[in-house]
């Protein structure tokens, strides 16, 4: 038998193998094989410097890219904030950024050649509009929910998701504060009074919220958040979640639903929107309420029914109520609340002591700031290194990064239908070259897999893709180098 032929080194570049200043990555388009030559990207200086105790720093990391970096496609709509754009356009990549939603037909097609989109909260990418985004990897949902994507569709074609779960959280809580203070002193109707010139000083239904009950249905995030600033302002807090969980400061959870409604003069919620949550507040519910009490809603639209809220606000069994999130939302700023989007939208106008803003809990400069950093850094961590921490639909897998000091590694990304047999197969592909890392985890029906291997030359990666792809169980293969 033959001795197989060693690996071929990757070739130094420029002539500067041994030069501080040094290329740091490749890449390979799998989204184009066949046309597409091996390349390098932007460039990036290492330096080894001494430290105080005489010794060099640990190696520089590796910048892995999966593609040349001008190829990669980014679109941004519902005016993802400039911290989020600039992150990802100083990788390189071609950023399109986009202040509306778009209507579904103009955004098939725009989704068409993608390889990123990030979206807000009006964008629906349902599995009639994703079938379409063939090059697409990764979506960036620029705020807390995640329901305007169908997870499992994304998952089973190897479509990564990711949000920001906590950024906002204390730009909404502080709205709920104010707006429990309003509602107590019905700053709503006396703000409208008098910019029609009407002066109206009164003081009966008005309240301190001092010594009040706030009941918060959901203490995550937010209801934590608002629990402690509720007390802060001297508030009595009881909270009611469907796990159990220990309350900050000196909040108590209830055993019910029903049993909060009974106690609370406010009540604000913080619910995902799940088949679960669908009028979680409705007739029954206000009926539970003590008369005079308030409603607050800035978790979702479809959480309360609207009509059943507007009959207990005509018949006093509210005191007023505020609502940042409605069943059926405009797609952009202007004249559209209207009965032509909501048939009941009118009544609800009408409703005295009733706070209406446009979903804007989280819209704060300091909130999107900071969700646009977390969601990009989080794409760029995706598309360069495959690294899937914090995903919403896919196994958590991460691996060290390769540095300087490996130049002839590359990094398989394996997404593949969770079934017997695809690690042994995998790594039989795998095994003609030393496997440095791996690691697998699983997540429903999709598994998410990751190797660094060594010793790889540049003709040997398109065999290496190619003998992945060809696997039954594949839904996406990704080799970064």
């Amino acid at each position: 038998m033959s001795t197989p032929t060693p690996a071929q080194a990757i070739p130094e570049r420029n002539g500067h193998g041994d030069a501080l200043a040094r290329t740091v990555s490749n890449s390979f388009s799998n989204s184009s094989f066949g046309t597409q030559e091996l390349g390098s990207s932007p460039q990036a200086s290492f330096q080894s410097l001494a430290s105080s105790h005489g010794t060099h720093q640990r190696p520089s990391t590796k910048q892995l890219k999966p593609f040349h970096t001008g190829d990669i496609k980014v679109l941004l709509l519902e005016n993802v904030n400039k911290t989020g754009q600039d992150i990802l356009r100083k990788q390189g990549y071609q950023v399109e950024a986009i202040k509306s939603s778009l209507p579904e037909d103009q955004l098939i097609e725009k989704i068409r050649d993608v390889q990123v989109i990030g979206i807000r909260s009006k964008t629906q990418l349902t599995a009639s509009v994703l079938k379409h985004a063939k090059n697409l990897i990764v979506i960036g949902c620029f705020c807390i929910g995640t329901n305007q994507v169908d997870l499992k569709y994304a998952a089973e074609n190897g479509i990564c998701v990711f949000n920001s779960p906590f950024s906002n959280s204390r730009s909404v809580a502080e709205l709920m504060i104010g707006e429990i203070i309003a509602l107590a002193r019905q700053f709503g109707d006396r703000n409208t009074e008098l910019h029609n010139g009407i002066w109206n000083k009164v003081s009966a239904g008005c309240w301190e919220v001092r010594g009040k009950t706030l009941g918060i249905v959901g203490y995550g995030h937010v209801g934590s958040q608002l629990s402690v600033l509720a007390e802060a302002m001297g508030m009595k807090v009881i909270y009611y979640d469907v796990t159990n969980l220990m309350g900050l400061g000196l909040s108590n959870q209830v055993p019910t639903l029903d049993h909060l409604l009974q106690l609370a003069d406010f009540v604000t919620l913080h619910v995902p929107e799940i088949p679960e949550t669908t009028n979680m507040m409705s007739t029954h519910q206000f009926e539970q309420m003590k008369k005079g009490s308030y409603l607050i809603n800035a978790s979702r639209g479809s959480v309360v029914d609207i009509p059943a809220l507007i009959h207990a606000s005509q018949t006093g069994k509210l005191a007023g109520a505020a609502l940042d999130v409605y069943p059926n939302e405009p797609g952009g700023n202007g004249a559209h609340f209207t009965n032509d989007l909501n048939t009941w939208t009118q009544d609800l106008r009408d409703l005295k002591n009733i706070i209406l803003t446009p979903h804007i809990g989280g819209s704060t400069e300091e909130a999107q700031s900071a969700i646009g950093v977390e969601v990009a850094e989080s794409l760029v961590k995706y598309v360069n290194f495959g690294i899937t921490s914090a995903a919403v639909n896919m196994p958590e897998v991460t691996l060290r990064s390769l540095t300087m000091e490996e130049p002839n590694h590359v990094r398989v990304v394996y997404i593949h239908k969770n079934v017997p047999g695809v690690l042994r197969k995998v790594n039989e592909i795998l095994g003609d070259h030393n496997v440095d890392k791996q690691m697998t985890d699983s997540r429903g029906d999709v598994a998410y897999l990751m190797a660094d291997i060594s010793n790889v030359n540049t003709s040997e990666i398109r065999e290496l893709w190619q003998s992945l792809e060809d696997l039954g169980s594949r839904i996406r293969t990704r080799v970064l180098y």
